[in-house]
């Protein structure tokens, strides 16, 4: 829980006006609270405040950065008093759905987590980019991109913000031109996904609130969401995966982000479930596990050049 503890000292900062004053209220000493932000800061790779001997401010990343720490711990705080209040309660079989690429690189590691704070719980999990049919399959929630296009189905927001990007290996740039706008994608493999028969090969960006839709093409086509983004990191061409599923790839270098003055298509993650009267105490707990997580994961970088 270090990164949240972490988060906690960033707010608590902000909210005092200094960090001897934060520390103090959470009974620690200004040198682990100052740890603590640069933590922080070098986990995001990015500065969250000026600091001087008299004053702070929040950089721009600090203060975008702001509003999803807040929402972490608040959703943490939603949590443990729901674990305090019907810890009985939480217990049984979890019938759990996800896209491939968030349940490998995201969800399995939350779940155990998860399973770690609610050890009377277990779970199966079903991988597949195919939508489960929540009326006739044994699924009780699962978490995808975009809202459900049957509105009978129940949707609760996990994270609302997450947006699509377009990246490439730095193996891949540095045998071919970078992309400076949308329309140069045309010169270059585009790795596209697949779903049934239909590819995903018509990218939508927006700018100066005029949206461009292009059509791509190239040599990889996959059914698989994580296989796109095995192809990305091998250098096989340019992708345009969901925030979440590239983040750490981004920030660790594996991949760069491409025409970042150019909005791009918003992804939201939903937990679906066929009725709001199964959302059973542990299925709540989880949405709330995994928003805390999402909102913890590193912040999107906003566009550069676009009018919001």
């Amino acid at each position: 829980m270090k990164a949240l503890q972490d988060l906690a000292i960033l707010v608590r900062t902000v909210d005092a006006g200094s960090l001897s004053a934060a520390a103090r209220a959470l009974d620690m000493t200004p040198a682990a609270a100052s740890a603590a932000l640069k933590r922080l800061e070098s986990e995001l790779q990015v500065p969250l405040l000026v600091r001087s001997t008299r004053s702070l401010r929040l950089t721009p990343e600090g203060a975008a950065f702001l509003e999803h720490a807040r929402l972490a711990l608040s959703t943490l705080s939603e949590g443990v008093r729901a674990l305090g209040t019907g810890r009985h309660e939480v217990q049984g079989v979890l019938r759990l759905a996800a896209s491939s690429d968030m349940g490998r690189n995201l969800l399995l590691p939350w779940l155990d987590d998860f399973q770690s704070l609610h050890p009377q719980l277990r779970y199966r999990l079903t991988l597949s980019d195919r939508m489960a049919n929540m009326f006739s399959e044994p699924v009780d929630a699962a978490f995808r991109y975009g809202k459900p296009q049957d509105s009978s189905l129940v949707a609760l927001p996990v994270a609302p913000h997450n947006r699509r990007v377009l990246v490439a290996s730095p193996a891949y740039l540095a045998q071919h031109p970078t992309p400076l706008t949308p329309h140069d994608l045309a010169g270059h493999d585009c790795l596209c996904f697949m779903l049934g028969e239909d590819v995903n090969d018509r990218w939508t960006f927006r700018q100066a609130g005029e949206a461009l839709t292009v059509r791509v093409q190239g040599g990889h086509v996959g059914n698989d969401g994580d296989v796109v983004r095995r192809w990305a990191v091998a250098g096989r061409g340019v992708a345009y995966k969901a925030w979440l599923d590239v983040a750490h790839d981004v920030t660790e270098g594996r991949l760069v982000m491409l025409c970042t003055d150019w909005d791009t298509e918003p992804v939201p993650v939903y937990m679906v479930l066929p009725d709001r009267r199964q959302l059973t105490p542990g299925l709540r707990l989880l949405r709330e596990f995994v928003a805390t997580a999402c909102a913890a994961m590193p912040p999107l970088p906003a566009a550069s050049g676009s009018a919001r």
